[in-house]
């Protein structure tokens, strides 16, 4: 490709791949999304693969929502075993009690 070997120009910005382009442009393929390119020495117009920045955010904060949601999850379960070691070990002092 030109725009690994020379400047280019991006002559369209990062967009979504349509069913038929993923089917007839090999650039679609790693990632669903390309960029029209324009090489400055060749004069040819060819076509890049990208990544989209509204998908990668949306992504990462997806991503941030699923952990805080183990966390919380996981916070919750060491709470409830807290309380639960916290009444087996006051009874047992109880019965100790009882037992004098």
């Amino acid at each position: 490709p030109c725009w690994r070997v020379e400047q280019f120009v991006v002559a369209q910005e990062c967009t979504r791949c349509s069913g038929f382009e993923m089917k007839t442009i090999p650039a679609c393929g790693p990632t669903g999304f390309i960029e029209k390119i324009n090489c400055a020495s060749s004069r040819r117009d060819e076509y890049k693969s990208c990544r989209s920045a509204a998908l990668e955010a949306q992504r990462f904060w997806r991503f941030v929502g699923s952990a805080l949601g183990v966390a919380a999850a996981a916070a919750a379960l060491v709470v409830l075993r807290q309380r639960v070691l916290d009444r087996r070990a006051l009874e047992k002092v109880r019965k100790q009690i009882e037992s004098i």
